[in-house]
């Protein structure tokens, strides 16, 4: 592709078609075992584009990790679900902007009660428990203790319980792991108090879902990498039925030249305080792209021809393209991106949105 004045670059192509059939697709799977699908959106943002696709395929909850995200879709009629334990200095807002809150501190759930009742509003709270992950939530002998002190509150009603796994230390749920809401939910309940949501996790339990072996407790699964990159959160592999072919991020290339692959002259760290490791393979064509750190991350970029990632600063990115004869100043070149990589391009002010429907 040449030079078009009319398109920015770096621009990132966002297919709402393939987003939108991996919802439906997830959905279909879970809605024989009565599990409902909440889509996560904070990997793009809260885009309200986006947002809308998915509601008009017939999500009725939509979650974030932050209330400046699900302001951005603030305008679209369905529950939002705050994903990530309120600040005290949020709870204005919270209660503003987001319907129900995944919560771990009987304090905070305080000051959501004295603010939902000052704005004659409901708040709906799951209380996060902790299963071995070691990220929120509160620690299993405890929860029936917290429960009891939630239901003394005004204008707050218990919705369930949840669990988060794999997103900080890597582990994976399990029977037994995730035995532990039943538990619980068992033991609240024989205490009078109906636990009408067991949401046990995310893009991890996919698997388990294709493989027909979620445990039946569990009522709400809550879904991000599934959605918008067709794997699951364990080993990212693409699962059958889903598309992978949902963002790609595109790059002008500035300068083609021959040069030395090997660097000349006194070396210090580069801008990142890091130091650089780099092969001698002689003379090779390089090329520069308008794009940098400051846009993605390199981790989180996959090349769609046969060039080479070198290197990059905040706002250029060096590639190997001796086995790429053809790309010259002025091309576009291509990137495949996975979480991180999608994560750095939507948060960049830097990169273009394009919205397709491929």
């Amino acid at each position: 592709m040449g030079y078009n004045k009319t398109i920015m670059f770096p621009r990132l192509k966002i297919n709402l078609k393939a987003i939108g059939e991996n919802y439906l697709t997830i959905k279909r799977r879970c809605e024989p075992l009565g599990v409902d699908v909440v889509p996560v959106v904070k990997v793009v943002l809260g885009d309200e584009n986006i947002v809308r696709v998915l509601k008009s395929l017939g999500a009725r909850v939509i979650g974030d990790s932050r209330i400046r995200n699900i302001k951005n879709f603030s305008n679209v009629n369905v529950e939002k679900m705050l994903l990530r334990s309120p600040m005290l200095s949020e709870i204005e807002e919270v209660i503003e902007f987001s319907d129900i809150s995944l919560n771990t501190e009987i304090e905070v759930i305080k000051h959501l009660s004295k603010v939902s009742s000052r704005k004659g509003r409901i708040h709906k709270v799951i209380v996060m428990v902790e299963v071995g992950e070691l990220r929120e939530g509160v620690m299993p002998e405890d929860v029936l203790f917290f429960v009891k002190k939630i239901m003394e509150l005004s204008s707050i009603e218990f919705l369930g319980i949840g669990t988060n796994l794999t997103c900080l230390s890597g582990i994976i749920p399990t029977k037994e792991n995730l035995g532990v809401l039943l538990k619980l939910k068992n033991l609240i309940e024989e205490h009078g108090i109906e636990v009408k949501v067991v949401s046990g996790g995310g893009s991890n339990l996919l698997p388990m879902i294709w493989r027909g072996k979620l445990p039946r407790f569990i009522n709400q699964i809550r879904v991000g990498e599934g959605i918008f990159l067709g794997v699951e959160a364990i080993n990212r592999k693409p699962l059958p039925g889903l598309r992978q072919d949902t963002f790609t991020l595109e790059a002008e290339v500035i300068e083609v030249k021959r040069k030395p692959s090997l660097p000349w002259g006194e070396r210090t760290v580069d801008a990142f305080g890091e130091v650089p490791e780099f092969e001698d393979r002689g003379i090779r064509r390089r090329a520069i792209l308008a794009l940098g750190r400051q846009d993605v991350s390199l981790s989180g970029i996959i090349p769609l021809d046969k060039f080479e990632i070198i290197g990059a600063s905040s706002d250029h990115m060096v590639i190997d393209v001796e086995n790429c004869p053809h790309i010259k100043v002025g091309d576009i070149v291509s990137f495949k991106l996975n979480y991180a990589g999608v994560l750095f391009a939507m948060t960049s002010p830097f990169v273009e949105k394009v919205y397709i429907e491929e």
